[in-house]
């Protein structure tokens, strides 16, 4: 059972977590508005724990012109004034590669990776409201390619 004040405020945290993604907030209060100090990740751009995390995600995000993060289907497991809690929810991460990255591609490459995907987080009631501290990232599906990817893999048939 969740109260409607902890649904809003949880709904709200995954919102500005996004919208920071999004915006390219990572300095300053982003971390502390968002996470716990001792966050964890767990997603496809590798494991991380506190303040490595956060470099992690900027790092992987700066590889994009833009990003455009959206989530849905938001499901909230907290007890009335319980301390800790969980959410999941579905989400649509839209990547734009920079110029230089559909360049080492090649003609025809695609200037979107979209993924489609879960979030689990593990949530944390603090002093300053809920945050997250445990995050793992489900990737589902994806379209295009991402942009390490070799223009011409080795062992990749004409088409």
């Amino acid at each position: 059972m969740t109260g409607s004040t902890d649904h809003y405020e949880i709904s709200a945290l995954v919102s500005r977590y996004f919208r920071a993604l999004d915006e390219r907030r990572f300095e300053g209060r982003w971390a502390r508005d968002c996470l716990t100090d001792d966050v964890r990740l767990v997603a496809p751009i590798g494991t991380a724990q506190g303040g490595q995390a956060t470099r992690l995600t900027a790092q992987s995000l700066e590889k994009f012109a833009r990003t455009q993060h959206m989530a849905t289907d938001i499901l909230i497991e907290v007890e009335p004034g319980a301390r800790q809690g969980s959410a999941s929810w579905n989400a649509l991460m839209t990547h734009v590669h920079h110029d230089e990255t559909l360049r080492r591609h090649g003609p025809g490459a695609s200037p979107l990776l979209v993924v489609g995907g879960r979030y689990d987080a593990e949530l944390l009631r603090t002093e300053d409201g809920w945050r997250i501290r445990g995050l793992t990232v489900q990737v589902i599906w994806t379209t295009g390619e991402p942009p390490d990817a070799p223009a011409d893999p080795v062992g990749t048939p004409e088409r």
